[in-house]
């Protein structure tokens, strides 16, 4: 069965009619564009108990072919097809099927049309307004006096009140015909690929900043082409923003029209108990009327300070878990190790099988976050979810002791506790039959623990 929100508990997905955490890390964004080593990329990933990734429609790299045929005159022809882009991402979509591995699509990438420098330690690229096909002065199909479209774009989408033209052809905002037909086009094609598949999500925009109607009418579009062919899709966007309470990121919550579920990732740009705090404030608004929260890139690199450290990042990955999140995956590292985020680096590959170690011995799906448990805790000491009197879970980011309120438990548990960075489970404690229990980390570092009724133990043993 293709992957749909879990009627059990609609902050969640299902595969295959099962519930699925969405755990995943990677070393590019547009994984499909990249094919050699691509096989064992995602064998690695399926090995450490991911089965989540994201893949930008993009062309950012040396060697990626853009979806359009070159000529030889050097144009691109808009109403042609680069069998070689498409190829891939077929090969890409067929692999991560044989693997259930769920596929983010973001369809539109605002990076990949304004002109950039190669970021800082990240070598050559071609990404770019000046290398794109939809450049009028690089495609046959039409003009910048046809279309008003500039031919040097050197800021960012969104960063100027006009935006750029190419994100304002819809209808709701410029209607511009002339472009949009191929906007269709391209997504049409891929649609035609895609939705032969059971294993894809769609997100219409990564970081954008440009007007909300952009998004919200390719939100119509994919779903109409979708219902035409008897297919269900899951649809969200994504905003810039960071301050999830500013207005746009509500509307973009709040809005059940266009989109079923909902992008978090720019949070990750947010550090210790306020990362948290925003993932409950934005959990705690649809409390009543749930959707999934996905978080398909998680900062903390090597690069930038916006990005803090590996560390945090992994940090976040679990805060993702246990605020209730439906998805967890670290931003890529690209060529340069440990770049934007831990991407699937060694310290990832060992988060995401410990987080996989830890939640396959619980109910994932039924638990809360629950820090109100919790007493004699400082910012970012610890972490709890529970579903009440029957199991509990804790996470230490570094270490520390806390209290438990076990008040309404009338029967004897025990703790098991894991050691994080060594994927390693340590053997259970029994804990006495008390109102308020202290429970202290066995040490320094990133702990978590499963506390469950005395006897029961986890569920296929430890």
């Amino acid at each position: 069965m293709p992957v749909r929100i879990y009627e059990g508990n609609p902050f969640y997905w299902e595969y295959n009619g099962k519930p699925v955490l969405l755990l995943g890390g990677s070393g590019e964004d547009n994984l499909f564009n990249h094919p050699e080593g691509l096989e064992e990329h995602l064998d690695l990933l399926a090995s450490v108990g991911g089965n989540y990734v994201r893949n930008t429609m993009s062309s950012r790299n040396p060697g990626n072919p853009w979806p359009h045929r070159k000529l030889e005159n050097g144009l691109y022809d808009l109403e042609k097809w680069d069998e070689e882009y498409w190829l891939r991402f077929e090969n890409f979509l067929s692999l991560c099927k044989e693997r259930d591995i769920i596929v983010q699509i973001e369809i539109w990438d605002p990076w990949d049309y304004f002109k950039t420098e190669a970021p800082l330690g990240y070598g050559p690229h071609n990404v770019g307004w000046e290398s794109c096909p939809y450049n009028p002065q690089l495609n046959i199909n039409y003009t910048a006096e046809e279309t008003g479209l500039a031919t040097d774009i050197d800021y960012y989408s969104g960063s100027r009140p006009s935006g750029h033209l190419f994100f304002h052809s819809v209808p709701e905002l410029k209607d511009i015909p002339l472009i949009r037909k191929y906007q269709e086009a391209f997504v049409d094609k891929l649609l035609s690929i895609s939705l032969q598949y059971p294993n894809v999500l769609y997100c219409m925009n990564n970081e954008t900043g440009e007007p909300p109607e952009w998004g919200e009418y390719w939100a119509r579009y994919i779903r109409s082409r979708a219902e035409e062919q008897g297919r269900k899709v899951f649809l969200a966007d994504m905003r810039r923003n960071t301050d999830f309470g500013s207005d746009e990121q509500i509307r973009l919550l709040h809005d059940r029209v266009h989109f079923d579920f909902f992008e978090i990732s720019q949070n990750t740009a947010n550090n210790d108990q306020h990362h948290y705090d925003q993932i409950i404030s934005i959990r705690n608004q649809v409390a009543d009327n749930p959707k999934p929260l996905n978080n398909v890139k998680i900062y903390g690199g090597e690069i930038g300070s916006w990005t803090t450290s590996v560390e945090e990042g992994t940090r976040r990955f679990w805060r993702n878990v246990f605020g209730g999140l439906a998805s967890a995956r670290f931003h890529r590292d690209g060529p340069s190790p440990l770049f934007f985020g831990a991407g699937l680096s060694d310290i990832a590959q060992t988060h995401i099988r410990s987080m996989r170690m830890f939640t396959g011995k619980m109910d994932v799906f039924n638990v809360v976050p629950a820090n109100h448990l919790l007493g004699n805790r400082e910012p970012n000491e610890a972490y709890c979810i529970a579903e009440y009197e029957k199991q509990y879970a804790l996470y230490f980011p570094d270490g520390g002791e806390v209290t438990l309120d076990l008040s309404s438990v009338e029967t004897a548990f025990e703790i098991f506790w894991m050691n994080i960075l060594e994927s390693e489970w340590l053997d259970s404690e029994a804990i006495p039959i008390q109102d308020i229990v202290t429970i202290r980390a066995p040490g320094k570092g990133q702990w978590a623990a499963l506390i469950i009724p005395a006897g029961t133990y986890p569920r296929g043993g430890l």
